[in-house]
């Protein structure tokens, strides 16, 4: 009975787990509502996306849901990649949003602010996942953020479901430098 409980007392955790592996590819992930934002002068456009093409550069994935907490989890991290000036030929962060996990009533807002910030950072990939099929994918937290990092093979280096700690942040710094 005692080992039971101790079974299901862990059970929750288990399923909260994320699926991706060390050294394998990410599941594949398919997202054709929405998708990629594609900038065209002052235009922005979508095209269908998928993880299968995360390949040739060292590739650095922000998957957030659509809500500003989650954005702020890993905040630090993305301020250490933007104060690196990673080499655009070898490095590409991706960021992720799941719009199906905003708060009730600010998907239009998540929307344009994806927009703005495709605008700012247009060697960036940002990618509006209006149906939440990364995080059921790759099997994320709702109302969170993670951290992937692949290599150029788009084999996975790091991964995190959760706020990276300081020593995290330094570990993936690390570890994009080494594998440029």
């Amino acid at each position: 009975m005692k080992h039971l409980v101790l079974t299901l007392a862990l059970l929750p955790t288990l399923v909260l787990a994320h699926n991706i592996k060390p050294s394998a590819q990410v599941p594949l992930v398919q997202i054709a509502e929405e998708g990629e934002l594609m900038v065209n002068g002052q235009t922005i456009g979508y095209r269908p996306w998928q993880s299968k093409q995360l390949l040739g550069k060292v590739f650095l994935i922000q998957h957030i849901a659509g809500r500003s907490s989650a954005k702020a989890l890993n905040a630090p991290m993305i301020e250490a990649i933007k104060a690196a000036k990673l080499p655009h030929d070898g490095y590409q962060t991706v960021t992720i949003i799941n719009s199906n996990d905003a708060i009730w009533g600010t998907s239009g807002f998540v929307k344009s602010s994806a927009e703005e910030s495709k605008k700012e950072f247009p060697w960036s990939a940002i990618v509006l996942d209006a149906k939440g099929m990364a995080r059921n994918a790759w099997g994320l937290t709702p109302e969170s953020s993670a951290i992937v990092l692949l290599d150029k093979e788009g084999k996975v280096l790091f991964a995190k479901d959760g706020q990276l700690t300081a020593n995290e942040i330094t570990e993936v710094m690390g570890l994009i430098k080494s594998h440029l």
